[in-house]
């Protein structure tokens, strides 16, 4: 990169650190210059308003929560395994969160009622990740791993419901068990809409689509 874009680059990573303790609301360029050691003229010269630094973090919390929870996941089978891969990588970086904050959560608080260009941002940031959730659902119904009758926008729910939860109860109320019970309330989810074991072998699939309705 060149060094204005660097420059830059640096300013954004010190911003999503502020903003994971103080909340994207918390970010001021003054902050902002004050840990950089720029003048506030030399931050507002990479960003032009403190809108466009607050969007700037939200655009670099979700690549950086593409990176650690999605992309690995790909690597594992579809299905199923896939699912759990999508889930065990988002714990683990839930698990950093409750000391360092969220932004998708703090940020929903912040923003629930105010319309503009960082909501729309926020948003369009959760929305992707809970989309691309779903469609892990839809794949491991498709592989035969989960019951065809599954309601995936429910169970993407559900998952996420428990994802909430365990920040909630995690970081306010200082219960350290949390994490270990958002994972046996995900094994429950999962066992609730698996298929039994008989029932998803290669065979029992192909019979299944033969007694199917065409």
């Amino acid at each position: 990169m060149q060094k204005g874009q660097q420059t830059k680059a640096a300013i954004i990573d010190a911003a999503l650190g502020l903003a994971t303790q103080m909340g994207l609301e918390g970010l001021s360029i003054g902050a902002l210059a004050e840990v950089m050691q720029m003048s506030k003229s030399g931050v507002f010269a990479h960003f032009g308003s403190r809108e466009e630094l607050q969007i700037s973090v939200v655009n670099e919390y979700h690549t950086r929560f593409e990176q650690e929870v999605f992309y690995p996941a790909l690597q594992a089978p579809r299905g199923l395994p896939r699912l759990r891969a999508l889930f065990s990588n988002w714990m683990k970086r839930t698990s950093v969160e409750i000391d360092s904050g969220c932004i998708y959560i703090s940020g929903a608080i912040e923003f629930e009622d105010r319309v503009g260009p960082v909501r729309d941002a926020l948003m369009h940031s959760v929305n992707t990740w809970l989309t691309a959730m779903r469609r892990a659902i839809d794949i491991a119904i498709e592989e035969g791993h989960l019951r065809p009758d599954t309601d995936s926008t429910q169970m993407g729910f559900e998952i996420h419901a428990l994802i909430l939860a365990l920040h909630y109860e995690a970081r306010f109320l200082y219960r350290p068990e949390t994490l270990q019970r958002a994972v046996t309330a995900f094994e429950r989810i999962i066992e609730r809409n698996s298929v039994p074991p008989a029932d998803a072998t290669p065979r029992a699939r192909r019979k299944r689509a033969e007694r199917a309705p065409t």
